[in-house]
């Protein structure tokens, strides 16, 4: 493929690179149900999906910081009972390896935790940046991003939720992530599924495309 003017791919991950809408789902209907709160499938999908947790749990009506806390910390807990129903999205990932055989740079962007992201993109068989910690490893063995961790490839970079306090539809997170590889929004392709995603996408300035799982 062409790479003379596109230097930089910027992906979001849930719902994009791989589709993890169910799986989400569940844990958090787990959650809230386990909690005595009730929310349907239909609903989350409707009305919450693509938000970060806090976020959700407040629109959808808890108002304590400490019970959204406790709550997160279940669903995150609960998340990888689900990870049989995430499939990666191949014909995405296919063609980002080809952009990086080109000598483009691909990073995941997302409002979601870094340790889920890497927790699905182990699953997967994906990896992060080569030598950094995985978050979601806390006991020190096998430290860093290796072939291992990474039969089907790696990203370059991963920025998250945490990351950046400025949430989707703003572009800060997708504008950090060119600042970082030194590009521009002429620059860089953004992949996103949801409509803030998107919207923070035409934001950046740079071109998008809407991905359909």
């Amino acid at each position: 493929m062409e790479n003379s003017e596109i230097r930089l791919l910027l992906l979001d991950f849930d719902g994009t690179l791989a589709d993890t809408r169910r799986a989400n789902t569940l844990a958090y209907l787990q959650t809230l149900r386990e909690a005595g709160y009730t929310l349907t499938e239909e609903e989350y999908a409707a009305k919450y999906f693509g938000m970060r947790c806090n976020e959700f749990l407040t629109r959808y009506g808890i108002a304590d910081p400490g019970e959204r806390e406790r709550l997160r910390l279940r669903k995150i807990a609960l998340y990888p009972a689900f990870f049989d129903t995430v499939r990666l999205n191949e014909p995405l990932w296919n063609f980002c390896r080809e952009f990086q055989r080109g000598g483009g740079r691909v990073w995941i962007v997302s409002t979601g935790s870094r340790a889920n992201i890497e927790h699905v993109m182990r699953h997967l068989g994906l990896g992060g940046p080569a030598g950094e910690v995985p978050a979601d490893r806390t006991d020190g063995t096998d430290g860093v991003h290796g072939a291992a961790d990474a039969p089907l490839g790696r990203v370059d970079g991963i920025l998250s939720g945490l990351d950046i306090p400025t949430p989707k539809p703003a572009p800060d997170c997708f504008l950090e992530a060119m600042r970082r590889e030194g590009c521009t929004p002429a620059e860089t392709l953004i992949f996103e599924d949801s409509e803030i995603g998107l919207e923070a996408a035409r934001r950046s300035g740079a071109a998008y495309i809407r991905v359909r799982l």
